[in-house]
């Protein structure tokens, strides 16, 4: 769309100045630009979260997607390289795209950063501490926009590598979006949480962020750990959105980094 600005009057007189102060405030009401292909990717978005294609499921192509919003297929490429890019969905050679999943194995960890000193981790094991349902905390309900006293679902467990303790969770979940979710079907998944909220639930994480910081061990987490009490952890609080960046899990992880590091991809 072409816009055409009018010449301002000289702002020294009476007139140039409210004729100035007028366009200022009216660019300031004016609605921002959004290039089309940004359009038709709000348009997916909203058609994921919707539900119309699930996790893992394909997506229709782009010369369908392109008659279905009336725009070109290079407009629907664009939009969905963004969305690719941003891990939302998962491009297949000769076979399509398809939303992304936590229950794929390259998607698994994408979320768990911590890297053995040596070699590759070749998974680790889980260990369910606990599942129960509760209150909100005022500080938990506050970062997941709930009411203090809401119920929530409060999940513990330990991460093992080669069969030691080495990360002790803390996951809180809004009560309203996990009522089936108990320890029995906990354990009865053998995948991914993630994969778990999203084939159960409905509820697909798809960004995070985190707060690090550098804490001692207290004495009950240095015996879940098996490090002795005062021992340096690393504590990364995670808050993980789904689409509408709509916050739906709050999860706090005490690392034992003596055999690990952390590993962050900056680009």
């Amino acid at each position: 769309m072409n816009t055409r600005v009018p010449t301002s009057p000289d702002a020294s007189s009476p007139a140039g100045s409210g004729a100035a102060s007028a366009a200022s405030a009216a660019s300031s009401s004016a609605p921002s630009f959004s290039p089309l292909y940004r359009q038709i990717k709000s348009l997916i978005i909203a058609s994921l979260q919707a539900g119309e294609w699930r996790a893992g499921e394909g997506i229709p192509s782009e010369v369908e997607l392109a008659a279905r919003f009336g725009v070109s297929q290079g407009t629907v490429r664009k939009a969905i390289d963004e969305l690719a890019a941003e891990n939302l969905v998962v491009r297949r050679q000769g076979k399509g795209t398809f939303v992304a999943t936590h229950a794929e194995q390259q998607q698994q960890y994408r979320f768990l950063r911590l890297t053995p000193d040596e070699g590759q981790e070749p998974g680790l094991g889980r260990q369910l501490l606990d599942c129960r349902r509760q209150r909100a905390p005022a500080w938990i309900a506050h970062q997941l926009n709930m009411r203090t006293g809401d119920a929530m679902v409060e999940v513990r467990r330990l991460l093992h590598s080669k069969g030691k303790p080495v990360v002790l969770d803390d996951i809180w979940l809004p009560g309203r979006l996990f009522g089936g979710l108990t320890t029995e079907r906990l354990n009865q998944h053998r995948g991914p949480f993630y994969g778990l909220f999203e084939t159960e639930f409905g509820v697909h994480m798809i960004r995070a962020q985190e707060r690090i910081r550098a804490v001692a061990a207290d004495a009950e987490a240095a015996a879940l750990l098996q490090v002795e009490p005062g021992a340096p952890l690393l504590s990364v609080e995670r808050l993980s959105f789904t689409y509408g960046d709509v916050p739906v899990e709050l999860r706090r992880g005490l690392y034992n980094t003596s055999t690990h590091f952390y590993r962050n991809d900056l680009n």
